[in-house]
């Protein structure tokens, strides 16, 4: 007969046998399953993407689409693994989507999400470039240092056909002429998509046009100007179509067009910097995003052509270019590989209902003709401004200031202007206290000037014909472009 002694050993050791069993089985642990990434994109030329994950039980993948997604490794046991999914070419022309299922055998399961763009037009970066530095050296805020009062080549490269809502085309004469007038850059708005492509169901740019872009550029160029290039309005393509039905086509035409410019612009130094759109209409923060989206499809098409555009300053614009909108939306900047090379620009017609409502009163607002201390009317008291006044400039330009110039990223005030009422272009609107009206617009002027230089913002006075004759290289108002000079200077 045994021992209890031995009964209790017995027990004991059949304790340990069944703890080791349970241990060595993972029973009695938390079910884990984690895995890296929960989503993956793919560009329309494919590639690979590494997924590693780890669980206490064997796991499975599932993928449903095996006709254009690899996956390398199926299955495995407990720990930690690695799988690596492949997508090849889509030539469909459409995004697609697929989701496959990790599975572990302790029951847990997850979701990976994988996306891949079409090249809804052809690859344009033809001839890509190693990066080139050379005369590049500017960071942005060292660019922004070197570029002051600026202005607008408008109404000129953007028209359906150059210079036809101008009359007179931008020559080598007239960029000397605004030089020698105490500007050093020059925005130069710019249309591609509208009148200017040759083969529109491939958004092919005609070469000519290319050519003449590049040609204008130069000239500017070679007199020591910086230049902002952008695509301009080009009838809404882009800016009317900030929206997530829109943002597949848009991102596409995006892609195209910039390819080519960035191309044939490509061995231009510093002096040169692209502006990827111009007014993107943008009312909250889900089209926010989609602007941003828009924005890195701009700075990724740049980059890729390679040479001096690996590491060219590039601009991006704020919702609706508004101050206001931009300082409460643009909570993040757009993902640029190369840092400290990106710009914002915003525009400031404020009040529009002064600087741009010339034509009679509308249902969003009433014509202002007076504007600012002490220009104020008696004669007229109903066409005075009433709270847009310096209070509100001062706030829009401190907010960029704030936000963006205080971060080191440099902001452009792209466009601001304001424009007399007179008896030629507006004989059915002119102002009874013509005099007021004048110091009014003059004075708007030099305060936008002068307070967008004060809050470290690069002013681009909006130039379209009314201040000076570009056939001729003179000028026709002198007091506006007084008014522009005394407020930079000061």
């Amino acid at each position: 007969m045994k021992s209890k002694h031995f009964y209790k050993m017995l027990l004991l050791l059949c304790v340990i046998a069944t703890s080791v069993s349970c241990s060595s089985s993972g029973e009695g642990e938390d079910p884990t399953l984690t895995v890296s990434e929960t989503e993956v994109s793919f560009e329309p030329d494919g590639g690979t993407s590494d997924i590693s994950l780890t669980t206490n039980g064997t796991w499975t993948v599932s993928n449903p689409a095996t006709s254009w997604l690899q996956i390398n490794n199926t299955s495995g046991g407990s720990g930690t693994a690695t799988i690596t999914l492949t997508s090849g070419i889509n030539g469909s022309g459409l995004t697609r989507t697929a989701m496959i299922t990790v599975t572990s055998s302790n029951g847990q399961a997850r979701l990976i999400k994988v996306t891949q763009t079409g090249n809804l037009y052809p690859s344009y970066n033809l001839t890509p470039k190693a990066p080139d530095a050379t005369g590049m050296s500017s960071n942005a805020v060292e660019l922004a240092a070197k570029m002051h009062m600026g202005i607008n080549f408008g109404n000129t490269m953007e028209s359906p056909v150059e210079a036809e809502w101008v009359n007179s085309k931008i020559t080598d004469s007239y960029v000397k002429f605004v030089k020698q007038l105490g500007f050093n850059t020059v925005r130069l708005p710019t249309g591609w998509v509208w009148t200017h492509l040759s083969d529109p169901d491939k958004m092919k740019i005609d070469p000519l046009w290319l050519d003449r872009v590049h040609e204008v550029v130069k000239l500017c160029v070679d007199n020591g100007m910086y230049v902002v290039l952008n695509t301009h309005g080009d009838n809404g393509w882009l800016e009317n179509n900030v929206n997530a039905a829109n943002q597949e086509t848009i991102n596409a035409k995006l892609k195209a067009i910039w390819e080519q410019i960035a191309t044939t612009m490509r061995d231009f130094d510093e002096h040169l910097i692209f502006a990827g759109t111009n007014e993107p209409v943008v009312n909250d923060a889900q089209q926010m995003a989609i602007l941003n989206g828009y924005h890195e499809t701009f700075i990724k098409a740049v980059r890729s052509t390679g040479g001096k555009n690996s590491y060219r300053v590039l601009v991006v614009q704020g919702p609706t270019t508004d101050p206001n909108k931009t300082y409460t939306l643009m909570n993040t900047l757009p993902k640029d590989e190369i840092p400290n090379k990106m710009m914002v620009e915003v525009h400031d017609y404020t009040p529009a209902t002064f600087t741009l409502l010339t034509n009679g009163d509308v249902s969003w607002g009433t014509m202002v003709y007076y504007w600012g201390a002490g220009n104020h009317s008696i004669i007229e008291p109903e066409r005075n401004a009433t709270g847009e006044e310096e209070s509100l400039i001062d706030t829009e330009f401190q907010r960029m200031k704030e936000k963006f110039v205080d971060k080191g990223i440099p902001v452009i005030l792209g466009e601001y202007a304001a424009w007399r009422r007179n008896a030629i272009n507006n004989a059915n609107y002119l102002p009874m206290d013509l005099d007021k009206h004048n110091q009014s617009v003059e004075y708007w002027t030099k305060y936008v000037t002068k307070q967008a230089k004060a809050n470290g913002i690069i002013p681009y006075y909006w130039e379209i014909g009314f201040m000076l004759d570009r056939a001729n290289n003179v000028v026709k108002d002198q007091p506006m472009l007084d008014a522009i000079l005394e407020g930079y200077n000061q």
